[in-house]
């Protein structure tokens, strides 16, 4: 066994790293669907710190820049990005729009919600069943 523990300070720093996310809500905010600053409001209320809703503690900040489409969340670790997406599922289902729109991950601090791709040719398929 070392003696290494020994030697180290018992009080340590706690280094606070922080993390930024972006929710982009071009395509549905162009369309005049969502309503990017009821989303920033939602996501102020319901993100949970330490067990609780509302209570952001300085360590979260959900800002949006002027009258833009993009929600920058900027968190002190340990926060999930997954919980981003939970969030806004559930305000998307609040909403109604979850049956149109869906949540993408593009890239490792992005997300973007798009519309699902509807085709045609289904609407086909289902005249010919009622006959």
């Amino acid at each position: 066994f070392s003696n290494t523990s020994a030697t180290m300070p018992k009080a340590k720093k706690q280094q606070t790293t922080t993390k930024k996310f972006t929710l982009d809500c071009t395509a549905p905010f162009n369309d005049k669907v969502l309503d990017p600053a009821s989303f920033q409001k939602f996501l102020q209320d319901k993100i949970k710190v330490d067990g609780r809703t509302g209570n952001l503690a300085g360590r979260v900040t959900v800002s949006r820049a002027g009258d833009s489409p993009l929600i920058t969340v900027t968190a002190q670790l340990p926060f999930s990005k997954r919980y981003l997406k939970y969030l806004t599922k559930k305000y998307l289902k609040q909403q109604d729009l979850r049956d149109y729109l869906h949540v993408i991950a593009t890239n490792a601090a992005t997300y973007e919600l798009k519309y699902f791709n509807i085709s045609d040719a289904g609407g086909a398929d289902a005249e010919e069943d009622d006959e």
